[in-house]
């Protein structure tokens, strides 16, 4: 799904579908558009071919690690996108390598929906 505009586009990559589905959700509540992915390689094509307004990025990926994905969107040219680690490792040394690794904001799993869409609100709002 391309971005419209005005509706910002989320692409959110877990390789757990039943989060997936709670995090559209909550967003699709909220106005926004959703584009899914649960893997590195198809979070990578969706991220080049759609160019989201926001990245939620799972660090745990079935074939490739978050940060890595990370970089990789980090590396492409054009304007910078938000992008929100959510993930389960809440120990500090994944925080810090998620945020210096170049994620704005880092929520660990189990979250509150409310709080991770008030996050998407904020991050958007930046841009």
């Amino acid at each position: 799904m391309e971005k419209t505009s005005k509706i910002p586009l989320t692409l959110a990559v877990d390789d757990e579908s039943s989060l997936l589905d709670l995090l559209e959700l909550y967003l699709l509540r909220e106005g926004y558009h959703i584009l899914r992915a649960t893997d590195g390689k198809t979070a990578l094509e969706a991220y080049t071919t759609s160019k989201p307004d926001l990245v939620l990025l799972d660090l745990l990926l079935p074939d490739a690690d978050g940060l890595e994905i990370c970089r990789r969107i980090r590396a492409q040219p054009g304007p910078s996108v938000p992008i929100t680690m959510l993930t389960s490792r809440s120990d500090k040394e994944a925080k810090l390598a998620g945020l210096e690794g170049g994620a704005d904001d880092y929520i660990t799993k189990p979250f509150s929906p409310r709080e991770l869409v008030a996050r998407v609100k904020i991050a958007l709002r930046r841009m």
